[in-house]
């Protein structure tokens, strides 16, 4: 039970992970099927020009514009338009993508934290070097990366609103070189940001030994409302008992942050004739599984229901091999 328990809290997280990602996939889905082509407009968006080459032909001109939106691949068309067509749209697509910079950011800053705690690490090669002065260091670089790309990449929705923001009329032409450097250092930065991820999540290690020791190092603490319910159940009262849990909880507590030594907050439980009542369930209640809710059940219910549908169209693409990165 408690290896199984560990297993889901690392799963539980990673659902979290994917779950910001499925938000992402769909913004994205969301914002590519309502992408609207300008079409065939003329100069100011008037299409005066079109009307005169087809002799004040209204139809054949709405034709050109339905062929051309159809030839460019775009399913639908800007009804009106200025000499572009809104820049709104650029601030709606650079939003979407740079949604995908702040959920790596978070995956990453987990993981750096994780990292930390040597509870979990992402990919490390036999020859890689952690740190030019300190030969013992691994340090998260792929980690680092992402969330120093991540911010580059969240940084740049601004730009695009200021550009529709500040647009004179139809058009002046100080849109043009912000939106050639913006718009595709949004696209390359998000790309690279799923080609790391991705190299760090098909490569993470979880060291389950490591984690379970620091759940049984802090499982006395968070058991405390649990032997609190059991003491009231065996006819406790349950102010006195909460006052003796917390006496006993910053002793235990001191021995830990003063001293460097074990918590011993069991311990003391079972040296207290008080909480006699118990001292036989205790292995019981403090069992690691009893602290984990419905975490197995919520991960199975997410991965089949929403997991699997989204990622259903992708499946021709999961045999390709893996981005290989030099870091």
């Amino acid at each position: 039970k408690q290896w199984y328990q560990r297993r889901v809290a690392v799963g539980k997280r990673a659902c979290l992970w994917l779950q910001d990602l499925l938000i992402d996939l769909k913004q994205l889905q969301s914002t590519q099927t309502e992408l609207k082509f300008r079409g065939v407009k003329g100069t100011t968006g008037t299409q005066a020009s079109f009307l005169e080459l087809f002799n004040g032909d209204h139809g054949k001109v709405e034709e050109l514009d339905k062929l051309v939106t159809e030839k460019a691949g775009f399913s639908a068309k800007f009804t009106i338009t200025g000499q572009t067509y809104t820049r709104k749209m650029d601030s709606i697509i650079i939003n979407a993508v740079a949604g995908i910079g702040s959920t790596i950011n978070k995956f990453c800053t987990d993981l750096r934290l994780l990292a930390s705690l040597k509870e979990i690490e992402e990919p490390f090669a036999q020859k890689q070097i952690g740190s030019s002065a300190m030969p013992y260091k691994r340090n998260p670089m792929q980690s680092e990366r992402c969330c120093s790309l991540a911010r580059h990449l969240m940084g740049l929705t601004a730009s695009p609103a200021h550009t529709h923001a500040n647009q004179w009329f139809e058009r002046t032409l100080d849109d043009s070189a912000n939106r050639r450097i913006v718009i595709a250092e949004a696209f390359l930065t998000a790309d690279i940001l799923l080609n790391t991820a991705q190299n760090i999540m098909q490569g993470m290690v979880v060291y389950p030994k490591v984690i379970e020791k620091h759940i049984l190092e802090e499982l006395p603490f968070m058991a405390t409302e649990n032997l609190l319910m059991s003491m009231v159940k065996s006819g406790a009262d349950r102010q006195e008992c909460h006052e003796k849990l917390r006496v006993l909880s910053v002793e235990a507590g001191k021995q830990v942050k003063e001293f460097g030594k074990s918590n011993d907050m069991l311990e003391r439980i079972r040296g207290d004739d008080y909480f006699t009542p118990i001292h036989k369930l205790l292995s019981d209640i403090v069992n690691p599984s009893n602290f984990i809710g419905r975490a197995p059940q919520q991960v199975s219910k997410f991965i089949k229901e929403e997991v699997m549908p989204e990622i259903e169209p992708y499946r021709h693409s999961f045999d390709k091999e893996a981005p290989k990165l030099n870091v």
